[in-house]
């Protein structure tokens, strides 16, 4: 059966013209859209030339946005040592070592990035299936393995992101909320252009970007000039 659109949609989807915006306009037209009863988040969902089967066409990689993203991150640090201590120091919300595991086991999942120092990982890799379908399993592409816990901690709370390639080689990422500046949500997608141009994988042939769409949580999907958004200078964009 065919979903029906609802009036609040079809009214918002009539804004939206069968071109690709400007950056900025994608941008603009974004905020426009979002009518939704609570704060929405601005979406990015990026298509790409690549297939994930392929070990050497797949993208997993992360992304400091410059403006954050507008969410309280809460950070679990599972450590040994003085390295609970240190963590604790950095502001992590929740630390611990082998009880945290049995507790993450049990159930608990109050957080919102877990970090684990290498020499545990081999006891954190036992949550594989529990973490995994989440997101949250520690990983050195993602940063989130590293005797660096400061630092770690900082950017994670300060608008660091983990993202892939889905399996069908689309990205999908949330880069700020809707209540930004168009300007500052600008400065975040054209940051999050160049993290995957600059990871582009090795095997990846042909047309790497092929389309660029952003929405609010809500809203309709609205292309983006590709081109435009990396041939844009940050100065431009700050």
């Amino acid at each position: 059966m065919v979903k029906k659109l609802s009036r609040r949609m079809q009214a918002l989807l009539e804004k939206v013209e069968d071109r690709d915006y400007p950056p900025i306009e994608a941008l603009s037209l974004l905020k426009e859209t979002a009518t939704a009863k609570f704060p929405e988040a601005a979406e990015a969902h990026i298509r790409l030339g690549i297939d994930p089967k392929y070990t050497d066409q797949q993208l997993r990689t992360t992304v400091i946005l410059p403006k954050g993203t507008g969410q309280t991150v809460r950070v679990a640090v599972i450590a040994r040592g003085e390295k609970v201590t240190e963590a604790t120091n950095a502001g992590a919300d929740v630390v611990g070592s082998e009880e945290l595991i049995d507790e993450i086991q049990k159930g608990r999942m109050d957080f919102d990035k877990l970090i684990a120092t290498p020499d545990i990982m081999p006891q954190v890799a036992k949550l594989g299936k529990l973490l995994g379908p989440r997101g949250l399993m520690p990983s050195p592409k993602g940063g989130t393995v590293t005797f660096d816990l400061g630092s770690a901690i900082a950017e994670f709370k300060a608008g660091k992101l983990e993202f892939r390639a889905d399996r069908t080689g689309i990205v999908h990422v949330m880069f700020g909320k809707v209540s930004f500046p168009s300007e500052d949500l600008l400065v975040n997608l054209k940051a999050l252009q160049e993290t995957i141009d600059r990871n582009r994988p090795s095997g990846a042939k042909g047309r790497y970007w092929r389309t660029v769409y952003v929405s609010a949580t809500m809203g309709p999907s609205i292309s983006v000039d590709i081109n435009a958004l990396r041939d844009l200078k940050l100065t431009e964009a700050a």
